[in-house]
C-alpha cells in the first residue's frame, strides 16, 4: 500500500478546515446519510467559538490504493509551535491561499518553515468562485513568495490547483467551476513523495505531539522513521540532546501498551505499524515532545524539534483582589505554578519562569492570541489569577545593540480611511513597505512596525475604520529598538469604593466616557469601570443612588437610558491596560483593576514614578 504524509497550511479563514471536511466526505469517511457538523476537525470548544484552528490534528483518508495521512495545522502565527513540530512528520504540504486575498503574513511564516525543511508543496488557490477572486494574480504572488523565501527549483515547480473548498471541487484550470476533488487527490499522490524511511532497521520514532487518555495515560504521536513497532514491544526513551548514538544507560525503557493508527477521524487500535506511518503509542508516562523512541539495542537519537523563541511576555500573579476566591477552584500559588509548568510539556513554544517577586510567574509566548488562549483555557478549568500588561522580549545584537521584534502588518481599508490609518501607524513608528489598491476597492497597505506599536491599536483601528477595515500581522524580524511610543491616550474611570453599580450613577457618568460595567455588577475600590474621554485617570462613584424624598416633583422623573457597556474580552483587556494596571481573570468574569487598589498608595506610586522620570 502506498503511503503519503501531508500537512495543510493556510492563513486564518482561507478555508483550510472546510476543504478537509470535503476531502473526508469524498474519500468515503462518512456514510452518505451521516449528518456531520461543519469544520469537523475544529473539535476544541475554543476553536469552534473563534472560528480558527488552534491545535494540530491528525486524520487519514484512503484514495485508490493509497493511504494519505493529513495533518491539519493552525493558521495563526501565534500557534507556530504547533506547526513547527508537526512538519517533521510529513513529506509535503498543501498550501491553501485565498483567491482574493493572496498570501498573507501567517502564510509567509509557515511556508518558510516548510520550504526550509525541503518539503514538496502543492498550492491550492481556494475560493475561486468568489466575485472578487483573482486567481492568476494570487498565483503570481505565491511564486513571488517562494522566490523571496529561497525555494529550490523543484519547489518552484510546484503544481497549482484552483478550488472551491465549500463546494468540493478542484481543477488544474482556473476556468472550471464544477467537478470533485479527484484532481487534488491525484496531484498529492503524484507530487508528494512517499516517506523516505528505512523499513528494515531497528525501530526509531520522534515524538512530535502528545495526547492524554484517562485510560492509558500519556500518548506519544509521531512518524516512524525506521523499522517497525508492535504492541507489547519494549522501546527506549532517549533524553533530549544532540543526534547520534547515546549510552544505553541514559535512556529509560518501557513497553508499548497500546498502538494506534489513524483512519478518518478515528484513532484505531492496531497490532503493528511500519516505517513512514504516523502512529500513536501509549505506555511511556514520562515521554516529552522532541524525545526519540528507539529499539533498546540501538539507542540512536534523532535531531530534536527546533522552535522559534517567544517574542511577548506577561506576568501571571495570584489574584489578591477583594473578590479573590469567590468563583475559582484553583487560587493558590502552588496550583497556578503547577498548571503553568504543565502547559509547557505540550505547548513547546511557551516559556514559564519564576520571578523575584512572590506569587508571580513570567509567561512568554508567540503573541497576544497565544497567551489569551492559555488564559481562557485556564479560567474555564477553574483557575483565578491576574495578568500584567504585555511586554516585548528584547535581544542583544552582534555589536551590543538592543534589538526588538518587528511585525509585518497588512491592512485593507476603504480609500477614504487611508489618511487616519497612516496617521495612527506613523505615530507608532510604522514604516510603509507597499501600498496598492485591490480589485474589490479597498487599499492594501503593508507596514513594518515594532511589535509593541500594535499594543492597543486594534480597538482604535476598528473605531477609526467603522469596522470596515481588516488588520493582519505576523512576526517579521528583530531590528534596532525604535524610540519611545505613546501609551493609551485616554485615562481610566476607577471605582472609589466597594459596592454594586447603580443605573442612576452610571447614567450620570456616561458623559465622562465609555463604561465597562452594567447595573447590578459588583465593584471594588481600585477596579476600572470605564474608559475616560480625557487623558488621566478619574475616581468615580458608580454605587451612588438617587436620593428619595416624600415630595413629589411637578415634572416626571427623567428616564434613565444607558448605553450598552463595552464587553471586556482578554484580547481587548491586554490592549487596554497600562503598566500600573492588571487584568483579573476568574471563571465567571474578566475585570480590569489598578495594580495598587488603595487610592493613597496609588497616588504615592505615581509621584515616585514622576520623580524618577524627571531625574532620568
Amino acid at each position: 500500500m502506498e503511503l503519503r504524509n501531508i500537512a495543510i497550511i493556510a492563513h486564518v479563514d482561507h478555508g483550510k478546515t472546510t476543504l478537509v471536511d470535503q476531502m473526508l466526505r469524498q474519500a468515503g469517511v462518512f456514510r452518505a446519510d451521516e449528518v456531520v457538523q461543519d469544520r469537523v476537525l475544529d473539535s476544541n470548544p475554543l476553536e469552534r467559538e473563534r472560528g480558527i484552528t488552534i491545535l494540530s490534528k491528525n486524520t487519514a483518508v484512503r484514495w485508490a490504493d493509497a493511504k494519505i495521512n493529513i495533518v491539519d495545522t493552525p493558521g495563526h502565527r501565534d500557534f507556530g509551535g504547533e506547526v513547527e513540530r508537526i512538519l517533521r512528520m510529513v513529506d509535503g504540504v498543501l498550501l491553501l491561499v485565498d483567491a482574493a486575498e493572496g498570501p498573507m503574513p501567517q502564510t509567509r511564516f509557515v511556508t518558510r518553515k516548510a520550504l526550509e525543511l525541503g518539503l514538496a508543496p502543492v498550492v491550492v488557490i481556494n475560493k475561486v468562485d468568489r466575485p472578487d477572486a483573482r486567481p492568476l494574480e494570487a498565483q503570481d504572488e505565491v511564486l513571488d513568495l517562494f522566490i523571496e523565501l529561497d525555494a529550490s527549483d523543484e519547489q518552484l515547480d510546484a503544481p497549482f490547483l484552483y478550488a472551491s473548498g465549500r463546494n468540493g471541487w478542484a481543477s488544474s484550470s482556473p476556468d472550471v467551476r464544477d467537478g470533485d476533488l479527484a484532481p487534488l487527490f491525484e496531484t498529492i499522490l503524484t507530487s508528494v513523495p512517499a516517506p523516505a524511511a528505512d523499513p528494515q532497521g531497528p525501530f526509531q520514532m520522534l515524538t512530535s505531539t502528545l495526547d492524554y487518555s484517562s485510560y492509558v495515560g500519556r500518548i506519544a504521536i509521531g512518524r516512524i522513521e525506521r523499522g517497525r513497532v508492535e504492541q507489547g514491544q519494549r522501546v527506549a526513551l532517549l533524553p533530549l540532546g544532540a543526534p547520534g548514538l547515546v549510552e544505553e544507560s541514559e535512556g529509560k525503557e518501557g513497553r508499548v501498551l497500546k498502538l494506534y493508527g489513524f483512519e478518518g477521524l478515528s484513532r484505531v487500535e492496531i497490532q503493528e505499524a511500519g516505517a513512514g506511518d504516523i502512529v500513536a503509542l501509549a505506555g511511556l508516562e514520562e515521554v516529552e515532545i522532541g524525545q526519540t523512541l528507539t529499539d533498546p539495542s540501538c539507542p540512536e537519537r534523532l535531531r530534536g524539534i527546533a522552535v522559534e523563541e517567544p517574542t511577548l511576555s506577561v506576568d501571571f500573579q495570584v489574584n489578591d483582589s477583594p473578590f479573590a476566591g469567590q468563583a475559582g477552584r484553583f487560587v493558590t500559588t502552588r496550583q497556578l505554578r503547577e498548571r503553568l509548568y504543565r502547559e509547557t510539556r505540550s505547548n513547546v513554544s511557551l516559556r514559564v519562569e519564576d520571578t523575584a517577586q512572590p506569587d508571580t510567574f513570567a509567561v512568554s509566548g508567540r503573541g497576544e492570541l497565544h497567551l489569551t488562549i492559555l488564559m481562557e483555557t485556564m479560567r474555564r478549568e477553574g483557575y483565578e489569577f491576574t495578568v500584567s500588561r504585555p511586554r516585548v522580549i528584547l535581544k542583544e545584537g552582534v555589536d551590543g545593540e538592543v534589538l526588538e521584534p518587528y511585525e509585518k502588518t497588512v491592512i485593507e481599508v476603504p480609500q477614504e480611511m487611508v489618511g487616519v490609518v497612516m496617521e495612527k501607524m506613523g505615530s507608532r513608528r510604522a514604516e510603509v513597505l507597499d501600498m496598492r489598491p485591490t480589485d474589490a476597492g479597498p487599499v492594501r497597505i503593508d507596514f513594518r512596525i515594532p511589535a509593541r506599536g500594535l499594543f492597543g491599536y486594534r480597538s482604535e483601528f476598528l473605531t477609526d475604520t467603522r469596522g470596515e477595515g481588516q488588520l493582519h500581522h505576523g512576526f517579521l524580524e528583530y531590528g534596532p529598538r525604535a524610540g519611545s511610543l505613546q501609551n493609551r491616550s485616554r485615562g481610566a474611570l476607577v471605582a472609589d469604593r466597594e459596592g454594586t453599580a447603580v443605573a442612576f450613577a452610571l447614567f450620570n457618568l456616561q458623559a465622562r466616557g465609555v463604561m465597562f460595567v452594567e447595573p447590578g455588577e459588583a465593584v471594588y475600590s481600585g477596579m476600572i469601570v470605564g474608559e475616560s474621554s480625557r487623558p488621566g485617570d478619574m475616581e468615580v462613584n458608580v454605587c451612588k443612588e438617587k436620593k428619595l424624598t416624600n415630595i413629589r416633583a411637578a415634572a416626571a422623573d427623567e428616564s434613565i437610558r444607558l448605553e450598552p457597556a463595552r464587553e471586556i474580552t482578554l484580547e481587548l483587556a491586554l490592549e487596554f491596560i497600562n503598566d500600573d494596571e492588571l487584568i483579573e481573570v476568574t471563571p465567571d468574569a474578566i475585570r480590569l483593576r489598578k495594580r495598587q487598589l488603595d487610592p493613597s498608595a496609588r497616588k504615592k506610586a505615581m509621584r515616585q514614578a514622576a520623580a524618577l522620570a524627571r531625574e532620568a
